[in-house]
This record gives structure tokens, sequence and C-alpha cells, in this order.
């Protein structure tokens, strides 16, 4: 589905900088752990906060031999109505038209069968007291629920300000809101709601090196501080 997206768009993607595996190896791991909420309820809802052009679904839906979860994109509307003309509209797929920040869209999720919210790529753009009070109601609205959420170190985020280039036609957009590995574990203690916090490494890449630099940086705490966190929240 991602590629049958990718060749329906007129753009030149080449504008964004190399493509880089990371980006790749997040979205599986954001699969591999909504499966594994989903393998454990079948008739949950997922809910994809800032969804853009993501072909999870699809994705999630393959994996699985007989798909019940429901889905429920939140998204602006400009990129609700851009994916109405490009993607799909499967029965089990609603959206929301408007902002995360909106908490509107909880009311239109069934907890009943549980819930696993995705922010892929979202609250490092968020000022902190706008993300840390999202995760603060995700965890109040749905407990049993799973949250699972990226965000890069702080010395990035600060880079991130003074505007750092992927090629000469983009230019990255600000980053105000980082957690370190610790930071994020220590969530458990300061957000009521949050029963369990788990540090998500991404999975094994390609290349000797790469693989090699990416098992080092996850298993020595020294680099704790320095590297991209992927953090998994359980709510109770």
């Amino acid at each position: 589905m991602a590629v049958r997206l990718v060749d329906s768009i007129d753009f030149d993607f080449a504008k964004f900088g190399p493509t880089r595996q990371d980006i790749a190896l997040r979205a599986r791991a954001f699969d591999a752990a909504a499966l594994s909420y989903l393998g454990r309820h079948p008739s949950a809802t997922v809910v994809a906060l800032a969804e853009g052009l993501q072909t999870s679904f699809w994705r999630l839906d393959a994996a699985l031999s007989d798909g019940q979860f429901r889905w429920l994109t939140v998204d602006l509307e400009p990129v609700i109505d851009i994916r109405a003309r490009l993607l799909p509209t499967p029965a089990r797929v609603s959206v929301c038209a408007q902002s995360a920040l909106d908490y509107s869209w909880m009311d239109c999720v069934d907890p009943s069968g549980g819930v696993f919210i995705t922010a892929e790529g979202l609250l490092m753009y968020l000022q902190p007291e706008q993300a840390l009070a999202l995760i603060s109601e995700c965890a109040q609205k749905f407990p049993g629920g799973q949250m699972l959420f990226d965000l890069p170190p702080r010395w990035f985020t600060l880079f991130s300000r003074l505007g750092i280039r992927t090629s000469l036609r983009y230019k990255i957009p600000p980053m105000p809101f980082s957690l370190s590995v610790g930071q994020a574990a220590d969530l458990v203690n300061t957000v009521p709601g949050i029963r369990a916090v788990r540090d998500v490494p991404l999975p094994t890449g390609r290349g000797l090196v790469f693989n090699a630099a990416l098992s080092t940086v996850y298993r020595m705490p020294v680099f704790d501080a320095l590297r991209p966190c992927l953090t998994l929240l359980e709510f109770g």
C-alpha cells in the first residue's frame, strides 16, 4: 500500500534529503508493539495520532489472519482530505479531522476491547506542557490501554532550533520537546494512570556496521541520554 501511495503522488521526495533506514525501523517497532497488544486484545481500537500518510492499518491487517481491530485516524482536516483522496477507506477505519490536542477524539473511541495509541513522530513538535498533558489525558481515559511514542534526545532538539538541513531544500522544524530514556521511565512516578514504562529498542536493520552500532548504543547505559527513546506506556 505504501509503495502504491508514493507512486500515486507527483512530488520530488528527494527534497527531504537521503532516505534513512531508522525511519522504516521505527515504523516496524510501532507495528510490532501494536501487533503484540492486538494479539491479547484482538477487538481493540488502534488510535493513530497525527498519522499523516502512514499506511500502518494495512500492514497490521495483513499480518493478522483474522483482523478484528478497529482503527481511528486523528489528524488535521487537510491531511484527512488528502488521505481520503489517495487511500481506500475500509469499514473498520474511522477518522477525526482535528488536532490530537482537541481531546474530544477520545469520545469516539470504544475502550471495551482495549485501546492502543500511537504518537509516531508527533510529541517532539509539541510544547512540553502540551505533550505531557496529552499523555496524562490518555492515561486517565483509557485504563488497560497502551501508548507508544518516540522522541529525539535533547541535544538533537537543541540543534533543531538552529535549523538543521537534511538537504539544500529542506530544514527540519524546531522540536520543543524531548525526554531522555531515564526521564521517560520516570513517567510512571509522575503521571497518574501510568502503571509501567518500557523502553523499546529499534529492530535489526541492514548492514553489519549499522547493526553493531545499534546494538552497542542500546547495550551501554552511557548512551541512554544521547540516543532517541521509543517508549511504551501501560495504563492501569
